[in-house]
């Protein structure tokens, strides 16, 4: 079984540790910041000692994971890596560099990978002697419970390593999916109109925030609201996502971030982690009551499920990744209560495009300009998942 190396000690760096040293790997886990390797190699043991208690690993097996797991302050500990997944800040030029030190110590059959979110594997990959050996691995976060794992191939990678990365990953008991090097891959792309649209809803007057996470969760079947859930993200983490994605695709009107949001992130108001966000989370602060109106409600929900349905549309169309993983990764993902096309097949592509097209009669906005996919399986009279 092949040693692997983490950089990077963050949350996601520790949670990949986690995952891969209980799959019996050996695990080199770097980090240059003793604290932050400490507390990471700490926290890593307890989250391990906890699932033992629950009974969802033995102490065994727990003990043996932990043993697995050796931090290191040098990469010289990389040599024997069969395997190097980064999972550092979101910065090009830093990732590129750290790829840079990675090649002059391991051996020419060692794979190189990122946990980049929003960044263009291809890029991360021009930086190396040998591309063609790298791959994006996207994991989220927490690694250790979240099952989806996207694979990205670079422009430069050889024909078949993404698809041995991915059983690979699936031997770790994760769900992987295999996507195009584009901005957001699935996931990230395709969820963007759950947080934008219902904004765009909140902006115009329709409803607010209460209202608008009551109806997408009671009437949606959705986890959590939009709002709810940005907050829970982080405004620093979604905004700064949603404004990577809209530039990575050349200002598509699509993918425009929000004034009301920017303004949150600007004012350090990033929801739960700092107290304030779209609700306020001060100790004792009310929180405002949805309107109960099932017709408004409904009407929120179309709205939003219908660019949702269209950016899956339109992702598929664009072959950004394969139904089944289209699916897979929406329901696994971001837990959505269906895939996206299967809910379009459900309401029907005609109904889910006259409610686009409606959209587009009102505003005359590109945002909301339909498939091609969608309308030519509308217009046929059939259904995406029978195509």
């Amino acid at each position: 079984m092949i040693t692997i190396g983490i950089i990077g000690s963050g949350a996601m760096g520790a949670g990949i540790a986690q995952v891969v040293a209980t799959a019996g790997h050996q695990v080199r886990l770097l980090d240059q910041n003793a604290a932050a390797l400490s507390n990471a190699t700490a926290s890593i043991g307890a989250s391990l000692h906890k699932l033992a208690e629950k009974g969802k690993l033995t102490t065994e097996a727990a003990e043996a994971a932990i043993a697995r797991l050796h931090p290191t302050a040098s990469m010289a500990a990389f040599a024997d890596c069969g395997l190097v997944i980064e999972a550092i800040v979101e910065d090009l030029a830093v990732k590129q560099q750290a790829f840079k030190q990675v090649e002059a110590i391991v051996s020419a059959g060692c794979v190189l990978a990122s946990n980049t979110s929003s960044l263009s594997i291809t890029s991360i990959a021009a930086a190396c002697q040998r591309p063609e050996r790298f791959v994006g691995i996207h994991f989220f976060n927490p690694a250790p419970l979240m099952q989806l794992v996207e694979i990205i191939p670079a422009v430069q990678t050889r024909a078949g390593l993404a698809n041995e990365i991915r059983d690979l990953v699936a031997g770790w008991g994760k769900r992987p999916v295999l996507a195009q090097d584009t901005p957001g891959f699935i996931v990230n792309r395709v969820a963007r109109p759950f947080y934008g649209e219902a904004i765009r809803i909140l902006e115009e007057g329709i409803a607010d925030i209460a209202t608008i996470d009551w109806a997408l969760t009671e009437l949606g079947g959705f986890r959590m609201g939009p709002f709810a859930l940005m907050d829970f993200i982080g405004h620093d983490v979604n905004y700064r996502v949603t404004e990577s994605v809209f530039t990575a695709f050349f200002y598509d009107p699509r993918y425009r971030p929000s004034f009301t949001q920017r303004r949150l992130f600007e004012a350090g108001y990033y929801g739960r982690k700092a107290g304030r966000g779209f609700y306020d989370y001060a100790p004792g602060a009310s929180q405002p009551a949805p309107t109960r109106d099932p017709a408004l409600g409904q009407r929120i929900v179309q709205r939003v499920v219908a660019m949702l349905i269209n950016e899956a549309a339109e992702a598929l169309h664009l072959r950004v990744a394969s139904a089944a993983d289209l699916e897979l990764a929406m329901t696994t993902g971001v837990n959505y209560p269906q895939g996206l096309l299967a809910w379009a097949d459900e309401l029907g592509p005609a109904q889910v495009l006259a409610t686009l097209d409606g959209l587009y009669h009102d505003y005359h906005e590109d945002r909301y300009r339909a498939s091609v996919l969608l309308r030519r399986l509308a217009t046929a009279h059939q259904l995406f998942l029978s195509a």
